[in-house]
């Protein structure tokens, strides 16, 4: 499973790339304007971090402006995936992307019905929202399940990637299912590596060295 880190700071870009955590960086309005740069200047500044697929949205909302404004982005560097929501006016715009070799990631998906959808227009991944889901008392992860099953019935190509992702057990279970992709932020990131067995036997380790390393 490809893990993309949701974020508009650079500074944990720079971290979860140093570590070698992740495969690509999802965006959003929402990231980019707390990143309180221009948000051309953020998106190039996040190509210079990461090889790899980078999610940019559009903030249009007829199809005729989001290709235009999905067009533009796509120039900007060769990994610029094209972030449209899955509105009937998205569809028609990622349907003209797809047609001219630009990747899209259909985003503010909330069930599997709509993941057909978006996977007709020829998506390249799909973005359901788990940790949203989750919030107003549905099972996030059973979309996951869902989609999962009918696009491998049908052997459809787009990616899924589980987005809105709150907690290891987010992460736990994307894996188990078959999630191409998940994105979560950097705090749930770091949230992964944590155990208190690992840092309980850390301490015992260095504390038994020391003991040791005293009666020589």
């Amino acid at each position: 499973m490809k893990i993309f880190i949701d974020s508009g700071d650079t500074n944990e870009i720079k971290e979860a790339q140093s570590m070698g955590l992740i495969d690509g960086v999802t965006t959003n309005p929402t990231l980019a304007s707390k990143s309180g740069k221009p948000f051309k200047q953020l998106i190039m500044e996040i190509t210079e971090i990461v090889d790899g697929p980078i999610s940019a949205e559009v903030v249009s909302i007829t199809a005729p402006e989001m290709i235009k404004e999905g067009e533009d982005i796509a120039t900007w560097h060769k990994n610029i995936v094209v972030k449209i929501p899955l509105i009937a006016e998205g569809l028609k715009a990622v349907k003209h992307l797809t047609e001219k070799g630009i990747k899209t990631n259909v985003t503010l998906c909330f069930n599997a019905n709509q993941a057909l959808l978006a996977a007709k227009a020829g998506a390249t991944y799909i973005s359901p929202f788990v940790g949203r889901l989750d919030d107003i008392g549905a099972e996030g992860m059973q979309v996951i399940r869902d989609i999962r099953l009918i696009y491998d019935n049908y052997g459809i190509d787009t990616q899924i990637l589980t987005a809105s992702a709150r907690s290891p057990m987010h992460f736990l279970e994307a894996a188990r299912i078959g999630s191409d992709v998940i994105t979560a932020p950097w705090s749930v990131l770091k949230g992964l590596l944590h155990h208190p067995l690992t840092d309980s036997g850390l301490k015992k380790f260095l504390a038994d060295w020391e003991k040791g390393q005293a009666k020589q």
